[in-house]
């Protein structure tokens, strides 16, 4: 395996070194020049020179090109090079510009692979501008491949060669990263140094504060603790905002859910998980109950809300009201709304939305499978509004990554499944003879240009789909679902129906231990099972409530909940990212090693 970059120590010693000569090793090579001419000058000259001379010039058309925002003419250009017949300063030099271009193509394990040729062994010989630009894109491709506390460890070695505004931007790429960590990978390794064990440690500090003034009393703490750590000589730009906030804590909450009706388990599930998340923290708060099928009017609400000191309003929860809030110009009181209005619907500045929405999911399932390394996707999603809104939302996070849909359908009745993925993947039957027997018939083959199934159904409807794929002979293509196909009824029979389909899930249905989990099934033995996920959605508006104007105020916030994790987008909408689970041997095992 290919050894890791050179730590601090021997970029510290590359930079002593670099004051005392300006160019590398006779051993090494020489890196190609700053050119002084134009790109198809530097062209016609190395078509002129020898072999050696040759390689300089083209790798100078190639970092000029880039420069100028030609990536198409680079690539050309360094494919015209034998990165193996150089020396080993421009195999370094050759192979940053392919990551380069790599990750300007959104390829990050492509990237990554170019920076791991044998030759960056020698990259501390290297002058320092060049084991920045190496070391930078090394970050940069790690960040991409969503391993942002590799990327972090890179971007503080760098740290102290840094100045102006690179270092600026590096130190707060850092704070960046090791915020964006679950709480699991906030322990210092072994292989950490004092400056990346300091960063891990403020995060993990900010982190188990609670409200802003918590979270403000916890830097202030850090900073005293480590007064020699970069961060304590200045504070990522976010954490310095943060420190501005003026906190007043939130003392009054009205929680407005249909307690009559169709929806009303729904909201006592919501209302359930929202008190059993306000019992755990101790926190003083009060919190007063209004039924919204019984209530005058929106406006009434609203008044009688502010007449009782409400500081902010947590639901409703019907779609109907929550559009109505959405075309008001504002609302008399702060609102964090359990739906989403309209896609597109302008919505006021006191309004925030959260719910389970399905569209996250579909979104999710596009950026793990392109971290895969899936590239050509078919859809199976249900028909009408809902499964409209899945596949679109898949659609669109699928083709931001770069892949295709080369095929979707609407789910069909069972009895019409087989017939619909035969024609979806072009099942064809043997065709002839097999040609290592006179007596054999091929066996029926499907296309091969699709590389995963997304797959949107109920349990019932994806309990079908598996063995269909099976009898259609492609039980071999990768089948990525949302939530929607786990009833979370540890049924090993179903479960094996469902072999081997990755899923999305809420952190609250993988992990049996949780304490609040714990709790609440001792009191409700009711929200044991799917219905789980709407006690964790509760428990995470619990969760939401006192934070919105520091979502709002740093919107690159994340909450770790236990519907997922948190985020704001420009629309004050929350979103969530949700972890992976596969299907495999009747049982539900949680996937680790999310690659993104």
């Amino acid at each position: 395996m290919m050894a890791r970059f050179r730590p601090l120590f021997f970029l510290c010693i590359a930079a002593v070194l670099s004051a005392c000569a300006s160019s590398p090793s006779s051993t090494l090579g020489e890196l190609p020049r700053t050119p002084q001419a134009s790109t198809q000058q530097l062209l016609k000259e190395a078509d002129a020179s020898e072999p050696a001379e040759a390689a300089l010039l083209r790798l100078s058309a190639v970092d000029q090109s880039m420069q100028q925002g030609n990536q198409t003419q680079a690539r050309q250009i360094l494919e015209q090079i034998d990165v193996e017949q150089l020396m080993p300063a421009q195999q370094m030099f050759a192979k940053t510009l392919e990551a380069e271009l790599a990750l300007a193509d959104s390829e990050p394990q492509r990237a990554l692979q170019a920076l791991q040729h044998p030759a960056f062994e020698r990259l501390a010989e290297l002058p320092v501008n060049q084991q920045l630009r190496s070391q930078l894109a090394r970050a940069q491709a790690l960040e991409a491949n969503d391993q942002p506390l590799d990327a972090a460890r890179e971007r503080t070695f760098i740290a102290p060669l840094l100045s102006g505004v690179a270092a600026e931007q590096n130190h707060d790429a850092i704070w960046s990263l090791v915020s964006s960590l679950p709480n699991d990978q906030l322990q210092p390794t072994a292989d950490a140094d004092i400056d990346l064990a300091g960063w891990l440690s403020l995060a993990e500090t900010v982190k188990q504060a609670g409200t802003i003034a918590q979270q403000q009393r916890a830097i202030d703490a850090w900073t005293q603790q480590n007064p020699n750590h970069p961060a304590a000589r200045r504070l990522p730009e976010s954490l310095a905002k943060l420190r501005e906030l003026a906190d007043k804590p939130l003392s009054h909450v009205a929680l407005l859910l249909p307690m009559d009706g169709p929806l009303s388990s729904v909201a006592r599930a919501l209302r359930d998980g929202f008190l059993a998340a306000h019992l755990a923290a101790q926190q003083d708060l009060k919190i007063e109950l209004f039924d919204s099928t019984r209530i005058p009017s929106l406006d009434e609400f609203y008044r009688q809300a502010a007449a009782s000191g409400v500081e902010l309003i947590v639901g409703p929860l019907e779609k109907d009201i929550v559009r109505q809030l959405a075309e008001r110009e504002e609302l008399p009181i702060t609102t964090l709304a359990l739906n989403y209005s309209d896609a597109n619907q302008k919505a006021p500045p006191q309004l925030f939305q959260f719910g389970l929405a399905a569209e996250d999911e579909a979104r999710e399932v596009a950026r793990r499978a392109w971290a895969d390394g899936h590239r050509r996707a078919v859809a199976l999603t249900p028909r009408g509004d809902w499964g409209n809104r899945v596949f679109e939302a898949f659609r669109h996070e699928w083709q931001a990554q770069g892949g295709t849909v080369v095929a979707a359908e609407p789910l069909a009745e069972p009895i019409e499944l087989a017939n619909q993925i035969a024609e979806l993947l072009q099942v064809r039957s043997g065709q002839g003879q097999s040609s290592t027997s006179n007596s054999s018939e091929a066996q029926p083959s499907r296309r091969q240009d699709v590389d995963f199934l997304f797959l949107a159904a109920t349990p019932q409807q994806a309990q079908q789909v598996k063995p269909t794929l099976i009898f259609q002979y492609a039980g071999d293509l990768p089948v990525y679902a949302t939530s929607h196909l786990h009833a979370a009824t540890d049924n090993r029979t179903q479960y094996l129906d469902l072999e081997g389909i990755r899923f999305t899930e809420t952190p609250w249905l993988l992990d049996a231990e949780l304490p609040l989990r714990q709790e609440i099934e001792r009191k409700w033995p009711q929200s044991r099972g799917s219905l789980g996920r709407l006690y964790a959605m509760g428990a995470d508006a619990y969760l939401l409530a006192p934070r919105l104007s520091q979502l709002l105020a740093l919107p690159e916030t994340q909450l770790d909940g236990l519907s997922g994790t948190l985020t704001i987008t420009p629309e004050q909408r929350i979103e969530r990212r949700l972890p992976w689970a596969e299907f495999r041997d009747g049982q539900v095992q949680p996937l680790s090693d999310t690659p993104y």
